[in-house]
């Protein structure tokens, strides 16, 4: 019988996959975040219609129904995606769907007023958002993207559903070999800790400092 360092080293065979899936997981969610939480918050009518929906439908769907959906009936469309391409695009626009409602709410508990002032200097819209807006709301966003990247981490044991040899894959494929399941998915639970633990401690730093330097601008 495999002992816990060995079956904690066996599921770590399976975070190439793991980390690559939570790398492009961001490189979705981040822009989408941004673009549809802006779009969001300067839409009305039945344009913010338009762009709540589209969140909505990536933040409502169940994430393994996406994973199958995009994985099994695309092909049938003459559409083909590897299976990274396809957890980190379910992941990551899942993810990005909640992190746009944080960047539209930082950005609206903001005072208005500012938007005025920047308009009365003569800056246009887009210069208030990115000069103004953007840089004080970054703050408030970064618990919740933080929050979120832990998400997509956890998220990614769901891959293992269309084949793909992550971390919770090669669980599996151990629990096959040796009948200790109460050892196996304890180390896989430590196997996600020991990634998503590190990240908690350098968003918290990350918040700290950025929430000091904004308070010393304050004070100067």
């Amino acid at each position: 019988m495999m002992d816990f360092t060995s079956i904690l080293s066996g599921i770590f065979e399976g975070f190439r996959v793991t980390g690559l899936v939570t790398l492009y997981g961001m490189l979705y969610a981040v822009p989408f975040a941004l673009v549809f939480g802006v779009l969001q918050y300067f839409m009305r009518g039945t344009s913010q219609w338009l762009v709540t929906a589209v969140i909505e439908f990536w933040r409502s769907s169940p994430v393994i129904i996406l994973l199958f959906m995009m994985y099994y009936a695309l092909p049938s469309f003459g559409v083909n995606l590897s299976g990274i391409t396809v957890g980190a695009m379910a992941l990551g626009l899942n993810i990005g769907g909640y992190g746009s409602q944080s960047v539209r709410a930082a950005l609206q508990a903001l005072d208005r007023g500012q938007v005025e002032a920047g308009k009365a200097l003569g800056l246009t819209r887009f210069d208030v958002l990115s000069l103004i807006e953007l840089p004080q709301a970054f703050v408030a966003m970064i618990p919740t993207f933080i929050n979120q990247f832990i998400q997509l981490v956890k998220g990614t044991a769901l891959v293992s559903l269309i084949t793909l040899t992550d971390m919770t894959f090669r669980a599996k494929e151990i629990a096959q070999l040796e009948y200790n399941p109460v050892g196996i998915y304890t180390a896989l639970l430590v196997a996600y800790f020991i990634i998503c633990y590190p990240a908690t401690i350098i968003g918290r730093r990350i918040e700290n400092r950025l929430s000091a330097g904004q308070r010393g601008n304050r004070d100067f």
